[in-house]
């Protein structure tokens, strides 16, 4: 019999929107979305996959239906915010810097627009 509190051991069988279902001995659970980490969760695939053996924390138990409210960031707390490192360019050049240019280019192609109409 499992009880509020306990930590247990589950296996992920499908993923949604929401939150994770999992499977514990005889019983059926769900890891809610807010239950994986402290942090906003945009895709609960980076925490978990389909298949996985999980550790988790039971949150509450209904016995009659045999269904658990689960907890992921309970047992696996992730230290840390999970970011990713922007990429840089090298060679940025500024408005001003690029300002001649742009005026350089419609230039010519105003004449060269004019050389291509036809005269009457």
């Amino acid at each position: 019999m499992i009880k509020k509190g306990d930590i247990v051991h589950g296996l992920i069988t499908s993923i949604i929107g929401y939150g994770a279902f999992v499977t514990v001995d005889d019983y059926n659970g769900l890891i809610h979305i807010s239950e994986f980490s402290d942090n906003y969760v945009k895709n609960i695939s980076d925490y978990v996959v389909i298949g996985d053996k999980v550790k988790l924390k039971v949150m509450d138990v209904d016995e009659e239906n045999k269904q658990l409210k689960l907890s992921y960031k309970a047992v696996n707390k992730i230290r840390g915010v999970k970011v990713e490192v922007p990429k840089f360019r090298l060679g940025f050049k500024t408005l001003r810097d690029k300002l001649p240019h742009f005026i350089k280019e419609e230039l010519d192609k105003e004449v060269q627009d004019e050389r291509n109409t036809p005269k009457l």
